[in-house]
């Protein structure tokens, strides 16, 4: 037999793989966070049938003599480079711009995709840190594994918790803000300085008990003198609230000639309940924000820091990964935030099937960070990575696999042809 004939042989195979790989490729075109392969080839072994000779002062050197033993696959290797960005309108979509893949539980490990169809789950019975029955709500999973998506939680004032070791990423639909009690109120805006003594103006303010109720005090400005204004707060004749000063508390405020603050401006109270349903408030009245210019009475409660109970009532994901939920108290609070990985040889991890990869030795170790962070990409909200093959190189690259195919079964029916040659030899 003819060594052609194998080299012909193994030139097929080769080919054949690299097929596979295109048709692999053009399949998954439009497979989301799919990362296209391309396979190389190496020269096989080679018999040497003469090797090389020194030269001498008589005569050259000749070179080795020999004869190759056809081609073998050399590797596949995965192109991690970007893919377009498509947007989807859903909120749990997500696409990494950059670097970077999303980090899925798996058992006691980890596994890593750039295919951010997520979903929430419905929940399962399980177990808190102390051993006590609890329901499990609201994973964000992939759509396509059903594995959840890794990275840290906040606590209850919505403070991202970076704790070394990653925790599914919850959306609790029970989610709740347990109220706060009003201990700051601020006013803003102008008095009047064109005002008579003895002229004045009335504000309402709203405060919030330790239950979350919302109650409505009075607030009156009047002025006492030149540059000189006076402050009290009382509570409607209706209401079950009592309202009085702290000891040490200056209710008079006093403007300098260019209508600034010059002395007073805050104030504390106690706001009591006569039925005893609430905690009584200590509450800070702030007017240092107030000026007084030949202008429109402008001055008006601006803010306090109470507020009720909320519930949760819708979510979004914004490009570092913080998941923000809103609230029907208004109020807006970080839920958790997720968290990407990275290798220092991308082309090293292992394909296992789902547009998912595992680590392996040559990849490196994962290194985990939050999206935004240097080296780490960021997150595009309700948007999907696309795949990044490339159809018209797909298409070149068929054409000259085919073209090589060919060319290597005409090696193997030259081949015999010879070998027909040679057995009619005899006759």
């Amino acid at each position: 037999m003819m060594r052609s004939m194998f080299a012909g042989v193994s030139g097929l195979k080769a080919h054949q793989v690299r097929m596979d790989v295109i048709g692999n490729n053009i399949a998954n075109v439009n497979t989301a966070g799919y990362k296209a392969s391309r396979a190389t080839f190496q020269e096989m072994l080679t018999q040497t049938m003469q090797g090389a000779t020194a030269p001498t002062q008589e005569r050259g050197g000749t070179n080795p003599k020999q004869v190759g033993l056809g081609v073998q696959l050399g590797s596949i290797d995965v192109k991690h480079t970007q893919g377009n960005v498509q947007s989807t309108g859903y909120t749990t979509d997500l696409a990494i711009e950059g670097d970077g893949f999303f980090i899925l539980q798996d058992g006691d490990g980890y596994v890593y995709t750039r295919a951010g169809m997520f979903g929430l789950d419905p929940g399962k019975a399980g177990t808190d840190e102390s051993g006590s029955n609890q329901r499990i709500e609201g994973s964000l999973v992939s759509l396509v594994t059903g594995q959840r998506v890794m990275g840290y939680l906040a606590d209850d004032s919505g403070n991202i918790i970076l704790d070394p070791v990653l925790k599914p990423i919850e959306i609790s639909s029970s989610a709740s803000i347990e109220p706060k009690a009003t201990t700051q109120v601020n006013f803003a805006g102008n008095l009047d300085a064109r005002y008579d003594v003895e002229k004045g103006e009335t504000r309402t303010i709203q405060v919030f008990d330790s239950l979350g109720r919302e109650h409505t005090l009075i607030v009156t400005l009047e002025k006492t003198d030149v540059n000189t204004w006076e402050w009290s707060v009382t509570a409607p004749e209706d209401s079950n609230l009592t309202v009085q000063l702290l000891p040490d508390t200056d209710t008079e405020l006093s403007f300098d000639l260019d209508g600034r603050l010059d002395s007073g401006g805050v104030g504390n109270i106690q706001i009591g309940f006569q039925d005893n349903s609430a905690t009584p408030l200590s509450v800070q009245v702030d007017f240092s924000a107030l000026t007084q210019f030949a202008n429109d009475f402008s001055a008006r409660f601006s803010s306090q820091d109470g507020y009720a109970s909320g519930s949760l009532q819708s979510f979004l994901i914004d490009q570092n990964g913080v998941i923000v939920g809103s609230f029907s108290n208004g109020l807006t609070r970080a839920l958790g935030q997720i968290a990407l990985a990275k290798f220092a040889n991308p082309g090293g991890l292992l394909r296992v099937g789902s547009t998912v990869f595992a680590e392996t030795p040559n990849s490196g170790i994962a290194q985990f960070h939050l999206p935004g962070m240097p080296g780490y990409g960021r997150i595009a909200p309700s948007s999907l990575e696309m795949s990044n093959v490339d159809l018209s190189e797909e298409f070149t690259e068929m054409i000259i696999t085919q073209r090589g195919f060919q060319a290597n079964s005409r090696i193997i029916t030259t081949s015999d042809e010879m070998l027909q040659e040679l057995v009619n030899l005899k006759r």
